[in-house]
């Protein structure tokens, strides 16, 4: 999934309810719908000088000793020339905290090492020293049960054959191992937030089939706990979340997300709690019926299981997908729809009111979408387009087909707001492959048909009632672009701004909608299949906070583009290349999430954007590919088996008009053991379950609730450990698990966040679109957005910025801690939070150094602000873009985004401001009203020690 080698150097209606399809044929338990490396090239010596090297951060990553000679890089000292030694070498590693072991290279986020230690049916796991931890030293004396557990790894003695029951209970798995560190003499390594979650260790032949993908990746689905508590008294008793992190896609395109797809529709559900047929289930009475791995009733097994329609043959039942892949997708037969699957539908809203014209708004996004036509999903050829423009008054564009010789698109202006009529709707949504040329010619005629309007009005509210009331009847996506805030009419809201109020206690005010509109509109969109996406582009207030209601609700996303300019090429092609990739992205139509687990297990509350329909339903008029759900579940009635499974489906229809449902299936295994528990949590889990929590608590109770609520768990989490795992004792430190060492660091980064943090400098258009961005990131995107990545790039290793000779894929320096005590006055780094990036040039940094990255000859030419790096020949500049380019590469991290961060060069004696603000990214720095990561974790250890 990852980009060539030579990346980073171009430029860049009506419901389907889950009834209503077992009405359809009761007697079968008719199913329910659901919803080359290059050689060693020369390297130069950025130093300042040889005295300032192996101190400061590069003693962090370590250098060598001073005064190294620098002849190894191939620069031979001439006399009397200062010695620009001390880059560290690549294969040396930071010095390591006793007890834990960082990988050598650290895996990707969300894909499990797949390396098994005795490999065994259906399960998937690794050794725990893969994670990065040390492997338990064997016991003396293991007991029966060790010896047994021994035996069962070694796959000695009868097995039972694939799909036949054991005849006793299969042996508990070893569970991960507790391995407590001092967060204040071992603090984490900002790398450890690459290493996959703590490994599922499930009983040998869990699974049916031994494939090794018979459990979910954690891509698509991570549980805060690996290990489940067996009673909800030893859940509350922990006071760690048990929750599920769902994103059903990896990535915009199917093409790029391997997924089985199941034609036969055959499809195999439990006849009570309505469970697909996965690699967890048993099979009975000679493979005849299976026994539910949910709520354990037999159920037949259909007849055309074993059978190939279309080779008229038998075919081999273990060969089937859905006993094989945890992750499938079924095509749907006819009881999983009420109507025909819908055509994909975009509604475009321009706002054409002098400040989107004068700023290129209306130019830029007319230009994009001519451009961007045949990237639409389009392969049945019913994709249909419309197009609105709204200032004081609604313009309607009737697009002819093209056949139609006379036909000239129309424009149609209606004042009357209150009721607008729809004039002659046949053509006001027309089909692309046949207005093809008609949609051509109006994109390039709009921008100059508003090109003089001075009209500073905006009646957005009543475009969308008029744009819901056009395709309401199909369902659709309406895309909002507009630089204004909305002064006329319906949905009218005030400038309501107050700097006064920002940093105090009724900051949170602001953060909630000024108008109900915006959210009975986006429930009544819900109900009829219509989807809200913003992208906001206002040079002043705009309202965020009431705006992104609509988005929120019905399965959109809000994209905010403050100080937004045509004019800036930086601007225009950010937009473009982002509007583009939205364009393009494969959405799902008509969806319908659902999470069911074992008995016994409860879906509590579910987060993200969505409208929960039913209590455990989830509503989306349009599956977005690039954002996560977050389910919590609830422990009603005590586990009695080894393992637990949770399956989320999500029936929808995708943008070729096939009504499909992906299928995730995930085991965990159970334990009565608080310390399997806290030895299995995921914090990167964990946190995102938080993030959702605590953008929930500031827009109810305010950002000083939510960051207390923050603060009251850690400190919780600290308190529980040391009581129950570490026998009342800390010592003289604050003992953790090694598994949960980033997690205080974490909160911290997400209580600093430009969402929720203490300041009375951040305007609340930003604030309210950090919190958009807080509840819908993908979990690798989000830990980016709460603890951004540092890279030191003047001192980067050799291989760094050039491609694995094995994968082809760019390596990247190793990552630091953010802490300006990283930095050396001579560095260059880049700090990336996945929507900005931060070029930092150091007030020191040396001539040549600037020459090879920038092409100019000294710091001061240096254009800051906003920009890129220039294509020179350098092979440093090369690796420097390589770098840049692969530290925003979301394909790698295995998610779907159409982000391109901005870059901004800062040059650390230059504009203050700027270099304020990349240093509000430095999450262990102390900054604004917030702590320090020692002052931190010294409060956290008074708090635990109280």
């Amino acid at each position: 999934m990852s980009a060539p080698p030579n990346e980073g150097y171009g430029q860049p209606g009506q419901q389907y309810d889950e009834q209503h399809a077992d009405q359809q044929n009761p007697a079968q338990g008719a199913p329910q719908p659901e919803h080359a490396a290059q050689g060693k090239k020369k390297k130069r010596g950025y130093a300042a000088g040889a005295f300032d090297v192996g101190s400061g951060a590069n003693a962090a990553v370590g250098a060598q000793a001073q005064g190294a000679a620098p002849a190894q890089y191939g620069l031979q000292p001439q006399a009397g020339a200062p010695q620009y030694g001390g880059y560290p070498q690549p294969e040396q590693q930071p010095a390591q905290a006793p007890g834990y072991q960082y990988p050598q290279q650290p895996p990707q986020p969300g894909y499990p090492v797949q390396q098994p230690q005795q490999p065994q049916p259906g399960q998937p796991g690794y050794p725990t020293h893969e994670y990065g931890y040390p492997a338990p030293a064997a016991p003396a004396a293991a007991g029966v049960g060790g010896i047994t557990q021994g035996m069962g790894g070694m796959n000695l003695g009868a097995q039972p054959q694939p799909g036949q029951p054991a005849q006793a209970q299969a042996p508990r798995a070893a569970m991960n191992q507790l391995y407590p560190t001092d967060l204040l003499n071992q603090p984490f390594n900002a790398s450890e937030l690459d290493l996959p979650p703590p490994p599922i260790t499930l009983p040998p032949n869990s699974s049916v089939t031994p494939s090794p993908d018979a459990n979910c990746p954690s891509k698509y689905i991570r549980s805060t706990l690996n290990a489940v508590p067996t009673t909800h008294s030893l859940l509350k008793k922990s006071k760690l979340p048990f929750a599920l992190v769902v994103q059903p896609y990896a990535s915009l395109h199917d093409d790029e997300d391997n997924v089985p797809v199941i034609q036969d529709q055959v499809i195999s559900r439990c006849r009570r709690c309505r469970t697909y047929i996965n690699p967890y289930v048993t099979f009975l009475d000679h493979g005849h019926r299976w026994r539910c791995n949910m709520c354990n009733l037999s159920n037949d097994v259909p007849q055309a299981f074993d059978w190939d329609a279309a080779s008229q043959q038998s075919v081999d039942r273990w060969q089937r997908a859905e006993l094989n892949h945890s992750v499938v997708e079924f095509v749907a037969p006819q009881e999983y729809m009420v109507r025909p699957p819908q055509p994909l539908v975009y509604l475009f809203l321009f706002d054409v009111s002098y400040a989107a014209v004068s700023n290129g708004l209306v130019a830029t996004a007319a230009r994009t979408i001519l451009d961007s036509l045949n990237r639409i999903p389009n392969a049945d050829r019913r994709t249909r387009l419309g197009f609105l423009a709204v200032d004081s008054s609604l313009h309607y564009f009737s697009v002819p087909k093209d056949e139609d010789e006379n036909g000239e698109v129309s424009q149609l202006v209606v004042s009357d707001l209150d009721e607008p009529f729809l004039p002659v709707p046949h053509d006001l949504l027309v089909t692309l492959s046949e207005s093809r040329q008609s949609i051509e010619t109006f994109l390039t005629k709009l921008p100059n048909m508003f090109q003089n309007n001075q009209s500073n009005m905006s009646c957005m509210g009543s475009a969308l009632r008029a744009g819901h009331k056009l395709i309401s009847a199909l369902g659709g996506k309406i895309v909002v672009l507009t630089s204004s805030l909305p002064n006329l009419g319906v949905g009218k809201l005030e400038m309501r701004e107050d700097k006064k109020l920002l940093g105090t206690s009724k900051e949170g005010a602001l953060l909630q909608t000024a108008n109900s509109f915006y959210k009975s509109f986006a429930v009544e969109c819900s109900k009829n299949q219509v989807c809200v996406d913003m992208f906001l582009f206002a040079s002043q207030y705009q309202d965020v906070a009431s705006l992104s209601n609509l988005p929120r609700y019905t399965g959109g996303q809000t994209w905010f583009y403050p100080g937004w300019h045509a004019s800036r090429p930086e601007d225009a092609l950010k937009f473009a290349t982002e509007f583009s990739d939205f364009l393009s992205s494969e959405i799902g139509l008509e969806a319908v999430l659902r999470v069911r687990g074992t008995s016994g297990l409860r879906m509590n509350s579910f987060y993200g954007n969505f409208f929960n329909r039913s209590s455990d339903l989830c509503a989306f008029p349009a599956f977005p590919r690039d954002q996560c759900y977050v389910v919590e579940v609830a422990i009603d009635e005590s586990l009695t088996k080894n393992f637990m499974c949770l399956q989320a489906a999500v029936l929808h229809t995708t943008c070729n008009g096939e009504r499909r449902i992906r299928v995730m299936t995930l085991a965990l295994p159970t334990t009565a053991n608080l310390s399997d528990v806290y030895a299995s949590a995921d914090q990167v889990a964990i946190t995102t379950y938080f993030s959702h929590k605590a953008v929930e608590r500031a827009l109810s109770s305010g950002l000083d609730a939510a960051r207390d609520a923050l603060q009251s768990k850690v400190t919780e989490l600290l308190q529980v450990f040391k009581k129950e795992l570490a026998g009342g004792s800390m010592g003289g430190g604050l003992q953790f698990p090694s598994n949960l060492r980033a997690l205080p660091i974490l909160f911290l980064g997400l209580m600093k966040n430009v969402g929720l943090r203490k300041s009375a400098q951040i305007p609340t258009d930003i604030r309210s679109a950090a919190l958009c961005l807080l509840s819908t990131l993908p979990a690798p995107l989000l830990m980016r957005y709460i603890y951004p990545r540092l890279y030191s790039l003047h001192d980067m290793p050799d291989n760094a910025g050039t491609p694995e000779p094995e994968t082809g894929h760019i390596v990247l320096p190793p990552a630091l801690n953010l802490s300006s005590e990283r930095f050396v006055p001579y560095g260059l780094y880049l700090i990336d939070d996945g929507q900005t990036q931060f070029l930092w040039v150091g007030r020191d940094a040396v001539p040549q150094l600037i020459q090879d990255v920038f092409g100019v000859e000294d710091k001061t030419q240096l254009q800051v602000g906003k920009g890129r790096v220039p294509e020179l020949e350098s092979d440093f500049n090369e690796r420097v873009r390589a770098v840049v380019h692969k530290s925003r590469d979301h394909k790698s991290l295995g998610v779907g985004s159409i982000t391109v961060p901005h870059l901004y060069i800062v040059r650390e004696d230059g504009e203050p401001s700027l270099k304020l603000w990349a240093q509000t990214l430095l999450v262990e720095d102390r900054a604004d009203q917030g702590v320090s990561a020692a002052q931190w974790l010294g409060m956290l250890r008074e708090k635990v020690m109280q």
